[in-house]
């Protein structure tokens, strides 16, 4: 049997081009695997699905198969223009068409344009909905358990600071109140200092008799 020849375009069902994706994918790293051992190449991959899932493969590391591919812009350049070189006209053709494609199952994620899609591509498209939907409640939790954690540590930090002022008052009060108690038993014995002017027969006297010293100021 004659093999038959695929057209090479984009898939319009989407059930099918997923399929496809899976298939051309494996296939493409199996050769790149295959290219880098059998020549001793550096290869690096990076494909992105059309829900923005990433696959890459990488022969050594992919930090540094980019980092060549940076350093020799001149090259990739060169590439690049000999492609639009060959395709001529027909790239803008084929960047409305993805557009228009790219902007159809963007309408068809945010619930519209749903009536002419089957069954299959229906439950598809629900799956991927949940799972874009999974992704956002796991982040949004991660971020709700980071800020508990963050609120957390600050209000052990406010509890030490709150007992450090309580022992710093508590401190405060106890010589206060330790001053009050000896100034207060000074005065209860009628201990004073002395007036140099004070007359010396008169202190006397009240010392003999036990007499608290007179009132009154130098």
């Amino acid at each position: 049997m004659v093999r038959q020849k695929i057209e090479i375009k984009k898939i319009d069902n989407l059930t099918s081009r997923q399929v496809t994706f899976s298939k051309r994918r494996r296939g493409l790293f199996k050769k790149a695997k295959e290219l880098a051992t059998l020549c001793d190449a550096e290869i690096a991959l990076i494909v992105f699905s059309a829900t923005g899932r990433l696959f890459d493969y990488s022969s050594s590391s992919m930090t540094q198969v980019i980092q060549r591919r940076k350093a020799q812009p001149e090259g990739i350049n060169r590439l690049r223009q000999t492609f639009l070189n060959q395709v001529g006209g027909d790239i803008d053709d084929a960047i409305s068409k993805e557009l228009t494609a790219l902007t159809r199952e963007y309408k068809q994620l945010n619930g519209e344009e749903l009536q002419d899609l089957s069954m299959n591509e229906l439950a598809r498209l629900e799956r991927v909905v949940e799972s874009a939907l999974g992704r956002v409640s796991k982040t949004k939790n991660d971020q709700l358990m980071f800020e508990i954690s963050k609120l957390e540590t600050r209000e052990i930090e406010l509890k030490k600071e709150n007992e450090m002022l309580k022992q710093q008052a508590e401190k405060k009060r106890n010589a206060t109140e330790q001053g009050s108690s000896v100034e207060s038993i000074a005065n209860s014995y009628g201990f004073r200092a002395r007036c140099p002017y004070e007359d010396k027969s008169a202190s006397d006297t009240a010392l003999k008799l036990g007499l608290p010293f007179p009132a009154g100021d130098c």
